[in-house]
């Protein structure tokens, strides 16, 4: 493999990218900045990611969610480096579990928009898979200059409220530790927990801190007396422990962890782990470097699944999507995936890689069927442009065929991941099931794109609309002047196809390296196993 003529330079780019990857992660982990991490040293305080680290099961996988949220947002502000809380799924005590830690480097580990959303998310992973969530808080409350964008609305400051008290009725474990500041309407989070701990001199706990409380009724008092460890483990019985540093509070909380029973599962099968016998780090080398050339996905999926073995379902039919089942890391999967290569169909008609036929469309439809009867996990790999146009597609149905994938593969009742590895358009992306589908994970690659199309085909629309505007304005727009706007229009759609982007706003939970995705799926697969099943499949009324 590593002979083919182009390998090199294909596994060049791909390294170039995974070297940005690694800086820009680099850079985040420092949270507010070296100093700002001294500063809470300090204090005798660990910083969020030292606190996690300490808390997690040493040697143990993780994946963490979010690194990138707010990433190049709020940058009036002086920015939010990973939304100013650090999200990771992990093992304490031998249990999995996923973990929420505000990072009081980041403007005292006040909420932005994006830190809620961030939030959120984490609490829709623990519901859908019934996992044990455990917060770390240390926050000085919701940043008051953007209180409107996080105050009042549904998916805002609020619901996390809401999510701690159904998560409860739930039999979810919730266990909170104050660590820090934890003031006003973020005090409920962890008193609607399950247990509460709270380290003494540094954690505090308020609905009103002392300033406001002189404002508000005339009262002198200092924050420690008004809600310190002591004040709420010995006088309002507001907390559970009361620990002395905070590798007191988080051995306590391993402690606790140690002593949970086990859980009902969804039963999904597992076999020993075998590695795929194909090199996965030629997945490098795979990968085109520039997006218009084709390859062969069932090269990625040899080097993804265990031993190498995909038992393809309809080989020749719909070529345009791969659909097969395989293990990954011992646990069975069925892996829906757009094939780039250049197919012909049936019919003998070249099909175009990356795009859905109609065909493709009703072998995947079928297939999720398959698997949700089954009981199998689904796996999309996206590189799709969306689906094929013209009077040909539309006159066989394609609008028909691509409502029937979107209607299996949302009704689907077994835990669905995706994975975008190149591109992801239109209404390709919701039929490869997209974030709006819920998916429990999903990452991207280095090599993604999201976007509604592709750069040039959407740069040159906006430019015909942009110039027709102008004309009707009565402006002369000569051919220099539509390149300078083309240009422009570029830049800025290059930069929102960015998997930085995407994963800015939380349209994915990460950005991975390729050979991450094989710890991403069996963590979530595991995860997922705590949900069992409650509902039958039913796609409701399907167009044949």
């Amino acid at each position: 493999m590593a002979q083919e003529m182009g390998f090199n330079k294909r596994e060049d780019t791909m390294k170039m990218l995974l070297s940005k990857l690694e800086v820009k992660t680099t850079k985040v982990y420092e949270g507010g900045g070296k100093k700002k991490i001294e500063a809470q040293h300090a204090q005798g305080k660990l910083s969020a990611r030292e606190r996690i680290d300490y808390l997690l099961d040493s040697g143990a996988q993780r994946i963490e969610i979010g690194t990138f949220t707010a990433d190049e947002m709020y940058e009036e502000y002086g920015g939010c480096p990973s939304g100013g809380a650090i999200v990771v799924i992990g093992y304490v005590s031998g249990r999995q579990c996923i973990v929420v830690a505000n990072d009081a480097t980041v403007k005292a580990g006040a909420w932005f928009p994006s830190t809620a959303k961030k939030n959120l998310r984490a609490q829709e992973i623990a519901m859908e898979n019934r996992l044990p969530i455990i917060y770390l808080v240390d926050s000085a409350g919701v940043f008051l200059p953007m209180q409107d964008e996080i105050f009042p609305d549904k998916e805002h400051f609020g619901r996390i409220f809401r999510n701690n008290a159904q998560m409860s009725s739930l039999g979810i474990i919730q266990v909170a530790a104050i660590m820090g500041s934890c003031v006003a309407g973020g005090a409920y989070l962890p008193i609607m927990s399950d247990e509460a701990l709270i380290v003494n001199k540094t954690g505090t706990i308020f609905l009103a801190g002392s300033y406001l409380v002189k404002a508000a009724i005339g009262e002198d008092i200092d924050n420690e007396t008004l809600g310190g460890a002591t004040t709420h483990s010995e006088i309002s019985g507001v907390t559970d422990y009361k620990c002395e540093n905070d590798q007191e509070c988080l051995d306590k909380i391993k402690k606790i962890f140690d002593k949970i029973g086990s859980y009902d599962k969804a039963g999904f099968d597992r076999v020993e782990a075998k590695a795929p016998a194909k090199d996965p780090k030629e997945i490098y080398g795979l990968m085109p470097e520039t997006r218009e050339k084709p390859y062969d996905m069932r090269d990625i999926i040899d080097r993804l699944v265990d031993n190498s073995e995909f038992e393809e379902y309809k080989t020749g039919y719909g070529q345009s999507i791969l659909c097969g089942l395989a293990r990954v890391e011992g646990w069975a999967v069925g892996i829906i995936a757009n094939q780039r290569k250049i197919v012909k169909s049936k019919k003998g008609e070249m099909q175009i890689g990356g795009v859905i036929y109609s065909d493709s469309a009703d072998k995947a439809a079928r297939f999720v069927m398959n698997c949700n009867q089954k009981k199998i996990p689904l796996v999309f790999l996206q590189d799709v442009t969306g689906f094929m146009v013209g009077s040909r597609s539309e006159h066989g149905g394609i609008i028909k065929d691509g409502a029937k994938l979107v209607n299996a593969m949302s009704n689907s009742v077994v835990p669905k991941f995706t994975f975008i590895i190149g591109n992801s358009y239109g209404a390709g992306n919701y039929a490869m099931c997209g974030k709006a589908y819920d998916p429990r994970l999903i990452a991207a690659w280095p090599t993604a794109q999201i976007a509604v199309m592709g750069g040039e085909q959407a740069a040159k629309t906006l430019l015909q609309i942009q110039v027709s505007t102008l004309k009707a304005k009565g402006q002369v727009i000569t051919p220099e002047d539509e390149k300078k706007l083309l240009d422009t229009i570029m830049d800025r759609y290059k930069k929102q196809l960015s998997p930085y982007y995407a994963a800015s706003r939380l349209w994915v939970d990460d950005i991975i390296d390729p050979l991450d995705t094989r710890k991403w799926i069996s963590m979530g697969i595991e995860m997922a196993n705590h949900a069992p099943i409650t509902r039958p499949y039913n796609v409701g009324v399907l167009q044949t």
